[in-house]
Formats: C-alpha cells, sequence, structure tokens
C-alpha cells in the first residue's frame, strides 16, 4: 500500500472516531440539557430552584458550544442520536418509584447524580480537547479552559445540592423536643 493511500485511510478512520465521539458527547449533552430543564422546572421556588436554575442555563451553554465545535471541526451531527438521548430522557422518567402518579422525593437526589455524571464527562471531553489543541488549531484552547472550569464549578455544585438533598431527604433532622412547660400541659399567663 502506498503512503498517499494509508494517509487517507488513517484520515477516514479519524473523521469516524470523531464523528462517533462527538455525536455521543452531544447526545448525552442533549440529554442533559433537558434533565436540567425540567428539573429546574420542578424545583423553582424550592431551595434549590436558583441553583439549578443557573445549572440549566450554563448546561444548555456548553451543549451550544460543543454543537459550535462540531462545527468548526467539519463534524455532522447524527440526528438519530440526539433525538434518542431526548426520547430516551422522557423515557426514563417512567422508571417506579413507589408513587402512582406523582414524584417520589429521591427524584431530585436521581436527578443530581444523573446531572453529575454528566457533567463528569463533559470535562472529561473539554480535558482531552485541551490535550489535543496543540495538534489542532482549530480547538480554541482557552475556550476549552474555560469550559473545563466551569463544568468543574458544575461538579462543584451538585455535589452541595447532593448534599443537602441526602441529608433531608434520607436523614431529615428530628423535630424538636417540646419544652418541658409545654410537655407538662401547663399554660404559661398570656
Amino acid at each position: 500500500m502506498n503512503t498517499t493511500a494509508q494517509t487517507s485511510q488513517d484520515g477516514r478512520a479519524r473523521q469516524k472516531r470523531l464523528v462517533i465521539y462527538f455525536n455521543d458527547h452531544l447526545a448525552g449533552a442533549t440529554a442533559g440539557a433537558e434533565l436540567a430543564r425540567r428539573t429546574a422546572e420542578e424545583h423553582r421556588g424550592s431551595p434549590f430552584g436558583e441553583a439549578l436554575e443557573n445549572l440549566r442555563k450554563e448546561i444548555a451553554q456548553d451543549r451550544q458550544a460543543l454543537v459550535r465545535l462540531l462545527a468548526d471541526l467539519d463534524v455532522p451531527v447524527r440526528h438519530y442520536k440526539v433525538y434518542g438521548a431526548w426520547l430516551g430522557e422522557k423515557a426514563g422518567r417512567a422508571k417506579p418509584n413507589g408513587r402512582l402518579v406523582r414524584r417520589s422525593g429521591l427524584a431530585l437526589l436521581i436527578e443530581l447524580e444523573a446531572l453529575r455524571l454528566g457533567a463528569q464527562g463533559k470535562a472529561a471531553l473539554w480535558r482531552g480537547l485541551l490535550a489535543a489543541s496543540a495538534q489542532d488549531a482549530r480547538l480554541d484552547a482557552d475556550r476549552l479552559e474555560e469550559l473545563l472550569r466551569r463544568a468543574e464549578r458544575q461538579i462543584r455544585t451538585l455535589d452541595v445540592l447532593h448534599s443537602r438533598a441526602a441529608t433531608a431527604l434520607l436523614f431529615p433532622a428530628p423535630p424538636p423536643e417540646p419544652t418541658s412547660t409545654a410537655a407538662a400541659g401547663t399554660n404559661t399567663p398570656t
């Protein structure tokens, strides 16, 4: 085999790997953005609401950054993967939760864990691309560092939210003990 044919074949194999890798991440980003949207909506007005809304915005921005990166690298979007991930997120809501109609309190814990896994995957993507940025001028190292820092910040935020939710849902503080006056049934004059 001549060197030109081998180089061409290597280039096609590399492009195929890029298409698969980036589209898998785009599918995950799509599911994550949808999960973040739904979670933020369901907890609007709760103690978790503001942080979840901020995460929702950032996760949507990260997905858009990935879409732009695919365009910059001439990687075609595989829409069937994106639609499949979107549909998969919807189907994931149908899991049994011990309730017939409404959500269980544990849903928030599972959603935070899923969002954290997504943020970890996203951080790994940005980290890998940052390492490869010296090999490909289309990869903006400064932008990738910014995206990586944001993913790491999201992980820390999700860890804090998860700890708060786990404590509140799994090990809530016991109700306060009645005072001795109330326990004795004595009334204090008003």
